[in-house]
């Protein structure tokens, strides 16, 4: 039987419509919040994980940057338990869509360049020409510095895209060679499926280091205009 790789990359539809809201939505709703005067074990992990995470991203920022602090925050919890439910079995990840990554990278892009052009207009300029450069490459120099700013949100977005889809489809094709193995050659099924072990722990990890990645880089261009 023929399957199509890609497959599990369409957004699912309930009677014709696409549900892809309801999916965005469900991971706030995992998080617990604390309700009560004392914590239980799960909130006090998760919010010492948060202090964690924002004292390693805004020690390098000024007061100014800090004010983004719950975006950023909010943006490494949602990217992170996105990929996170995608790797449960017949389950849709909204991250593999590039469209959805571009949406999330552009503004929060143009959020910090805008920033770095209304508070810091000569330093902002300044990157465009490097100083001492000869005067026949300044053309030059100036249209290859407006081509890499204006390539950093695709670069954001097809990092992301690229790297969640390819943990995606090689664990479908590994998958599929177990199963196919299974009535072929048992002890070659079991090498493939212990493969597949590794590799889905391997793609817990990508999740992960995909969604600090992420932010990380946004955290930068953030630091660079403020």
């Amino acid at each position: 039987m023929n399957e199509n790789l890609f497959a599990s990359f369409i957004t699912p539809t309930l009677m014709g419509l696409p549900v892809i809201i309801l999916i965005v939505a469900l991971p706030n709703i995992l998080f617990p919040s604390p309700n009560r005067l004392i914590n239980n074990r799960l909130v006090s992990f998760q919010q010492w994980l948060i202090q964690l995470v924002l004292k390693q991203m805004m020690t390098m920022h000024n007061l100014k940057g800090r004010t983004w602090s719950l975006m950023l925050i909010s943006l490494i919890m949602f990217i992170g338990s996105t990929n996170l439910l995608g790797l449960l079995p017949h389950s849709f990840t909204p991250t593999t869509q590039l469209s959805m990554n571009l949406g999330m990278a552009i503004p929060l892009w143009a959020g910090a360049v805008i920033t770095g052009f209304r508070h810091k207009t000569k330093a902002s300029l300044a990157h465009f020409l490097p100083q001492g450069t000869p005067m026949p490459l300044i053309p030059m120099l100036v249209i290859i510095e407006t081509i890499s700013l204006f390539i950093q949100p695709v670069a954001l977005a097809v990092r992301l895209t690229a790297n969640i889809t390819a943990g995606h489809l090689l664990m479908h094709l590994i998958g599929g060679a177990t199963l196919v193995l299974t009535s072929i050659s048992t002890p070659t099924a079991m090498i493939t499926f212990t493969i597949l072990i590794l590799l889905t722990i391997l793609e817990f990890a990508v999740a992960l280091i995909q969604a600090y990645v992420f932010t990380l880089l946004v955290s930068l261009y953030l630091h660079d205009n403020t």
